[in-house]
């Protein structure tokens, strides 16, 4: 059938036609099939001079059995002490990641991003990431850029070592909030100038004023939270505030210590 695999009967009919020099498109038209399907097969198995149908058959069920070989069982998770309990951590890891996905990270760079996270000494290899979440060496690659991009992760290698290790710390959320402080300030910027430029009378000059009276509120909140985080982390006594349910009070309550 046009389309379906090329049978052995299908292959001595190939290698008989370019005996005679016929070229793919007249050596498709015979057999029912597209001068691209002719021309890959060819190509991959020796080329117009070296073609052999026999071997050709061989070596297309070699493949076909290879690709059939089931994948190899996921490796344990290493990490997986201190009465872990296995498929928690596995469901908690799917979960944050989905987060950071609707947060607008990258889903491969969300993927590598949780895999760091919850390890416990926050360092992994590319090949540790590649074996872990079986994806190829490349998608790691392209990952691990974009987030250094982001000052998301860093690169070290240990002395000795030959492997680089790709690396988070305690102050990755730190920068991150940094970043949009620098973003949110340039908007600030931008309102005021656009105020000054329609005219704060006016209510686009007035919609411009406002919001940078709010996004002006919001960075000086950055700076305190920023400022209070590293004071806490200086002196060795993490506080983390979380806003009482239903009302706008803030209490302080001990952050949970990584040991």
């Amino acid at each position: 059938m046009p389309g379906g695999r090329l049978t052995n009967e299908d292959r001595q009919h190939i290698a008989a036609a370019l005996a005679e020099g016929l070229g793919y498109a007249e050596i498709g038209r015979r057999l029912g099939r597209p001068a691209s399907t002719i021309m890959r097969e060819v190509i991959r198995n020796g080329g117009p001079d070296d073609y052999g149908a026999d071997r050709a058959h061989e070596a297309t069920r070699h493949r076909a059995r290879r690709h059939k070989q089931p994948q190899p069982p996921a490796p344990p998770t290493p990490d997986s002490a201190h009465g872990r309990d296995p498929r928690a951590v596995q469901d908690f890891t799917e979960s944050f990641t989905a987060l950071l996905v609707q947060q607008g990270l990258p889903r491969m760079e969300a993927r590598v991003l949780a895999c760091l996270y919850v390890t416990d000494s926050g360092a992994l290899t590319a090949a540790d990431l590649v074996q872990r979440l079986r994806v190829s060496p490349a998608s790691v690659s392209h990952a691990v850029a974009f987030l250094e991009q982001q000052g998301m992760l860093s690169r070290e290698r240990a002395p000795g070592a030959r492997r680089e290790r790709y690396v988070i710390d305690d102050e990755i959320w730190l920068r991150s909030m940094l970043a949009a402080l620098q973003m949110n300030d340039a908007l600030v910027a931008a309102s005021r100038r656009g105020a000054e430029i329609l005219g704060a009378g006016t209510p686009a000059g007035a919609r411009f004023q406002s919001s940078a009276e709010l996004l002006l509120l919001v960075s000086e909140a950055f700076r305190q939270v920023m400022e209070r985080w590293r004071h806490s982390h200086a002196t060795g006594s993490a506080q983390v505030s979380t806003p009482s349910p239903g009302s706008s009070t803030w209490t302080s309550a001990p952050e949970p210590r990584a040991t």
